[in-house]
């Protein structure tokens, strides 16, 4: 067969080969009937020059120029100039070279990770580096499990989780949340330390000096006593300004005072209750009036009771004789002095309550108590560190030291001085 030429005549005769075989197409006879009255189709006038410059049709089936050429390159360049023939030609600015003469050379990029090639790289990061050994399973098989590891908390100064003895210098920390200081497992129970004590020691020596010399004497030390009473109390509840609950039990521990000396000694214990109980019901009168929320009225109610409670219970020294008076007193400053002293928390509390009954022995001896003394100043001392107990809980701050942990001890010992007073008197 011979090879077709450029003009396309072999595209036809190939076109005619492939259709030899094909049966011949019949128009049907009435299309001519369809078509006979339809008006001929005419051309516009611009149909030519808008189609001279359009590529010739090729016929169906025809094969293209050049597809058997042994010059295909030279053809499609042919094409693409035919093409762009009529295109504007494109002109570059000016300044482009200005632009780009001192930008610095593009220097090719790293493959990208999983790319060819960087596994020869990674070999050669890690050709000297050891080879990693892992454990063997033998080794390993009885070990305990390792237990993950807690996360790290902010490390906030403070006792230890269990009770500690005091020491000479104090413990003066506070945590600012008792919860969270909870939640780290620390102790609640910060003792006041030597400073407090020797401040109570002082009170104390002060009313045993003036028991002795009558009740007028006694009563200045003793109102001191009752509004520390009143205002530790307080504060040590976390409620703080409270002044209108510290006036109301300090006005009932003065109350509590004045009918103590109004009365004869015989009568103390009345007026104490009475003005106790007068005072718990003017307390809670009070607090209904309150617009608080309910449980915000009932802690400021039971704060309030507490405290009125304690400041008028003092009023037992002004009501006992003056040998119980300053037996007590003196076995209560001796007793908190001696937990002060930094001892393991057994031996400093043995040792409080030895020194609190050989203080009450001696003291007894000279105000002829005789060995009754040693009862007294023994229960003044158990009662003097409750109270000093009482006074270190829930992470108490300085100025809880220096109020209810002065006058917790010598409060909480007044029931047991007059107390124990009658029964050795």
């Amino acid at each position: 067969m011979p090879w077709p030429d450029a003009t396309g005549g072999g595209g036809a005769a190939s076109a005619a080969a492939e259709t030899a075989y094909l049966p011949p197409v019949r128009e049907p006879a009435a299309a001519a009937e369809q078509t006979a009255y339809l008006p001929p189709v005419r051309e516009p006038a611009g149909a030519a020059e808008q189609t001279a410059y359009l590529p010739p049709v090729q016929p169906q089936g025809a094969v293209p120029d050049g597809w058997f050429r042994e010059e295909p390159q030279q053809a499609s360049a042919a094409a693409a100039a035919a093409e762009t023939a009529y295109l504007p030609p494109v002109r570059e600015s000016a300044g482009a070279a200005e632009q780009t003469a001192y930008l610095p050379p593009v220097q090719p990029q790293a493959p990208a990770p999983g790319a060819w090639g960087t596994e020869d790289s990674a070999a050669a990061q890690t050709a000297y580096l050891p080879p990693v050994r892992e454990p063997a399973a033998e080794q390993t098989a009885y070990l305990a499990p390792v237990p993950a590891e807690p996360q790290p908390q902010a490390a906030v100064p403070g006792p230890s989780a269990e009770y500690s003895p005091p020491t000479l210098g104090g413990n003066t920390l506070r945590a600012v949340d008792p919860a969270q200081a909870r939640a780290e497992g620390r102790s609640p129970i910060i003792d006041p330390g030597p400073q407090s004590a020797i401040l109570t020691a002082a009170l104390g020596l002060l009313m045993a000096g003036a028991a002795a010399v009558g009740q007028w004497a006694l009563l200045v030390p003793l109102i001191a006593l009752q509004g520390l009473t009143a205002a530790g109390w307080f504060r040590l509840n976390g409620m703080w300004p409270a002044r209108q609950g510290i006036v109301l039990a300090f006005a009932g521990a003065l109350v509590a005072d004045g009918a103590v000396l109004a009365l004869d000694r015989t009568y103390a214990p009345g007026a104490v209750i009475g003005t106790l109980g007068a005072w718990v019901l003017l307390t809670l009168v009070l607090q209904l009036r309150s617009h608080a929320d309910p449980d915000e009225r009932m802690y400021g109610l039971m704060a309030s009771v507490v405290s009125a409670a304690l400041a008028i219970v003092c009023t037992g020294f002004l009501g006992a004789d003056w040998q119980p008076v300053t037996t007590g007193a003196v076995a209560v400053a001796v007793a908190v002095f001696a937990r002060a002293l930094p001892l393991p928390t057994p031996a400093s509390v043995g040792v409080s309550l030895a020194a609190a009954a050989g203080a009450g022995i001696a003291v007894g001896g000279l105000t002829g108590l005789g060995a009754g003394g040693a009862l007294v100043g023994l229960a003044a001392g158990v009662c003097a560190l409750i109270g000093l107990r009482v006074a270190a809980y829930d992470y108490p701050s300085k100025f809880v030291h220096m109020t209810a942990g002065v006058a917790l001890p010598l409060a909480a010992a007044a029931p047991a001085v007059y107390l124990m007073g009658r029964v050795v008197g």
